[in-house]
């Protein structure tokens, strides 16, 4: 699975989580952390299994390692999911989340 052919398109189902570009222009293999990301972390439960079905599982693995723009509660779930160590997840850096809870405290 590690040498999987990354996707060309998204579903059509699955525009609907990317509202703000053309997702139809939208090519995962060009753009798999920024696709990962967002299915992740607002997409539903199919999208998840599209993106583990799709995506080799270091790739999902970097994307959190290397993105902070998912939310600490799916941060957390997928970090003991993926068996990644909290301290490797970006958005789980402490300074990140303090930034963040300056910014938007709720």
């Amino acid at each position: 699975m590690a040498n999987l052919p990354l996707p060309a398109t998204l579903p059509a189902e699955f525009h609907r989580f990317f509202w703000d570009i053309d997702a139809t222009n939208l090519d995962p293999s060009r753009h798999p952390h920024y696709v990962i990301n967002r299915l992740l972390d607002k997409g539903n439960l199919d999208a998840a299994k599209w993106v583990l079905g799709n995506f080799a599982k270091e790739t999902i693995k970097e994307t959190f390692r290397k993105r902070k723009d998912f939310s600490p509660w799916n941060g957390r779930f997928w970090s003991h999911y993926l068996n990644l160590e909290e301290k490797e997840v970006a958005c789980l850096n402490p300074s990140y989340l303090n930034q963040r809870r300056q910014l938007w405290p709720y």
